[in-house]
């Protein structure tokens, strides 16, 4: 009986200090719960429809009557023979912007971080982080005004070599440009973490390496990269977890029947069988098995830091 009274004494207490921690923070929960019921009713309701992979479906016999199938949409994508196509495209456009993009982002940080006027460098801040708020519309409009075939570009190879090079319309230039236009419009908004964790460097070490004689370079070789290093980390994990997402939006905008043996990736091709040959169930496999792949690299790459003795994003 003594236990019994202890355990409910406990519980009392336990119940007693939730209460006064959600009194004493009811300000930031309420803060946070647009964006917690945005993730629910978004992103984890809709998750029971990835079961459509496994069936038949048909809207006139809806989820509990169509017939279930099991992997078959799966063994028939496996077989499609424009399977490692769309991989190697996939792969190629989203390693060419972990290639680029992302030191890119690095890089970026670590000059603004150099910049001593504070309105000298809010004013940089600003006119990067800008694109990031223009949409894709835009932004592949404002290419085929510079890289169409009467674009401001092929103007001047017509002046000055007598020659018309089809940006849009080619296999060869739709990756640099892809990764182009993800450089000029996200590299901006893609310092704002780093940024932050380069706040965070205790100034004291700075002045410490000066007095030793260490240069600008020295100084962000041995102590600004070292201070952010698993910041960037963190950032390559979320970054690989995404490894199979090629921005549909984008890519659907640039993609024409020119530079189709490139630009046809995976989401694109969930766009093409889903909403243009009403395959849902077969289009929902596609995806299910795009972000299965992210998953397990995310892992990987989560147990790989790990390893080196690095942060982890669990």
């Amino acid at each position: 009986m003594a236990y019994v009274s202890i355990d409910k004494q406990s519980m009392v207490k336990t119940s007693s200090l939730r209460k006064q921690s959600l009194k004493k923070h009811l300000w930031l929960y309420m803060l946070a719960a647009p964006g917690v019921l945005y993730f629910i009713i978004f992103h984890y309701v809709p998750m029971w429809g990835v079961l459509l992979a496994f069936q038949e479906y048909s809207p006139y016999q809806g989820f509990f009557k169509s017939d279930w199938v099991g992997f078959e949409h799966f063994q028939r994508f496996f077989a499609e023979p424009t399977f490692f196509q769309l991989l190697k495209n996939t792969l190629l456009i989203s390693f060419y912007n972990l290639f680029f993009f992302f030191p890119f982002t690095i890089i970026l940080a670590l000059l603004l971080n150099e910049v001593h006027s504070v309105i000298y460098k809010r004013f940089v801040q600003t006119v990067v982080y800008l694109p990031h708020f223009v949409s894709w519309v835009i932004i592949v409009g404002i290419s085929f005004i510079f890289f169409g075939p009467t674009g401001v570009f092929n103007h001047y190879l017509d002046i000055w070599f007598d020659k018309n090079l089809p940006f849009l319309m080619s296999n060869e230039w739709f990756r640099p440009l892809i990764v182009l236009q993800h450089i000029w419009k996200d590299a901006g908004w893609g310092t704002i973490i780093l940024l932050a964790a380069l706040a965070g460097i205790n100034p004291e070490l700075y002045e410490a390496v000066t007095v030793d004689g260490a240069n600008r370079w020295h100084r962000i070789w041995y102590i600004t990269l070292p201070g952010i290093r698993s910041t960037i980390v963190i950032l390559l994990i979320l970054r690989l977890g995404s490894v199979m997402d090629s921005n549909f939006q984008q890519v659907f905008l640039m993609w024409n029947n020119f530079n189709e043996d490139v630009s046809n990736v995976f989401d694109l091709y969930v766009y093409k069988v889903g909403l243009q040959r009403f395959e849902f169930s077969f289009s929902i496999a596609v995806g299910l098995f795009n972000s299965v792949v992210g998953l397990i690299l995310m892992l990987l790459a989560n147990y790989m830091a790990k390893l080196f003795k690095e942060e982890g994003i669990f």
